[in-house]
């Protein structure tokens, strides 16, 4: 990803879904304009779901994604339609392709179900109208009910008919669906000054920082404050200089304590894990999961999941810093598991806690997906930031910038 591009998780996520050979990837490049995606007369061509970061007039940054058939069939086929259904996890808008030649059949309404039962935003297209010489009769019953709704399209990815207006209803469904929250919001107003704490060690991408990092400077800067950027050995030194008491310092968690030790109690402290925890997903929910730690014995299985995928490094965050903490403080020996990138279990039933990162390369759409089987299977769910804040004992002090949580 360039320096200057929308990052992935911030951009709205749309997914193309229907039978095989409906023309999902045929609509796909004819909206994107261009040839994003491999196009076929053999039914199962995409067999893995296709994502594409781009510009797409008028939604603005968007990731684009094609997905095998709904009806795929066999062993492949059902492991094949299960990504697919996995993809509706992230969608922020769906669109629902129907062969015009065939009409609208079981397996569209299954797909229709789930799209409705997860409330994500949709519109039907009737595609092929070009090869029908008489689709009316092919929209009666629940396409019908579509159309009289407003949420179907005639169109034709071939000749590119009714495409511009497929095009405007995924603008109109993105301002209704638009996320006017930020990462700092409430914390910093225009004159104030923020206090970044960023180590810089094996762990940090070299020439560069993280993406928590960039996302934080930008949310203040575009709030009218300034940030102070320093690494874990300069705080105190920056807050004895600096001459201006800053309204929060905002650290990685891996240094939390130290972070807290050079800042004054009248200053407020956080951490980008926990900022993000308020912006992605659901703080008060991970602040309860956290309290899970106190009754965790010896065999209980914990799973820790990350959204991104990247090489581990020695005394890596998750799979070992955060384990031997967790055995020091609690004194036992629990199970852990490990899970990264989109690969996140259905069923949690077996884990007595779940430990997730920030989700800084996820949408909010997926982190409350995660959080929501969680939370329907009754299994405590935390942030990093929260877990580490909770096992140096400083909380309630990382929680003070969120009233609303402690109170």
């Amino acid at each position: 990803m360039g320096l200057n591009q929308t990052p992935a998780a911030e951009r709205i996520h749309i997914g193309f879904f229907g039978r095989r050979n409906a023309g999902k990837s045929s609509v796909l490049n004819a909206v994107t304009g261009q040839e994003m995606a491999v196009v076929s007369h053999v039914k199962g061509t995409t067999t893995d779901p296709v994502y594409k970061s781009m510009e797409l007039l008028p939604l603005g940054p968007v990731v684009m994604m094609d997905t095998p058939g709904m009806d795929d069939e066999g062993e492949l086929g059902s492991l094949r339609v299960k990504k697919s259904r996995q993809v509706l996890n992230r969608t922020d808008m769906a669109v629902l392709v129907i062969d015009g030649t065939i009409g609208m059949g079981e397996e569209e309404r299954e797909i229709l179900e789930e799209i409705e039962g997860k409330k994500i935003p949709f519109i039907a297209v009737l595609n092929k109208i070009d090869l029908d010489p008489d689709p009316c009769c092919k929209t009666n019953g629940p396409l019908g009910k579509l159309e009289e709704s407003g949420l179907l399209i005639r169109i034709s990815a071939r000749d590119g008919t009714g495409i511009k207006e497929l095009k405007e209803k995924l603008g109109e469904l993105a301002k209704e669906e638009g996320n006017q929250k930020t990462l700092t919001e409430g914390l910093i107003g225009p004159g104030d000054l923020a206090v970044l704490v960023v180590p810089i060690d094996k762990a940090a991408p070299k020439g560069r920082l993280i993406l928590p990092q960039q996302q934080t400077i930008r949310d203040i800067l575009d709030h009218g404050g300034s940030a102070l950027v320093v690494p874990d050995d300069g705080l105190k030194q920056a807050l004895r200089e600096i001459g201006k008491k800053p309204k929060i310092v905002i650290t990685d968690s891996q240094i939390f304590d130290k972070a807290a030790a050079a800042t004054r109690d009248d200053i407020l402290l956080t951490s980008f894990s926990i900022l993000f925890a308020r912006y992605k997903g659901n703080l008060a929910q991970a602040v309860q999961g956290v309290r899970a730690l106190e009754r965790i014995e010896d065999g209980d299985k914990i799973l820790i999941s990350e959204g991104c995928t990247h090489h581990r490094q020695c005394g890596d965050i998750g799979t070992v810093k955060l384990p031997a903490w967790i055995r020091r403080n609690t004194g036992k020996e629990p199970v852990f598991r490990f899970t990264s990138g989109q690969e996140f279990p259905e069923d949690l039933k077996e884990y007595k806690l779940i430990v997730h990162c920030g989700g800084c390369m996820l949408n909010e759409r997926e982190m409350r997906y995660r959080l929501g089987c969680a939370r329907d299977q009754g299994i405590p769910m935390t942030n990093y930031g929260i877990l580490i804040a909770h096992l140096k004992g400083i909380l309630e002090r990382s929680l003070e910038p969120f009233p609303e949580i402690i109170s």
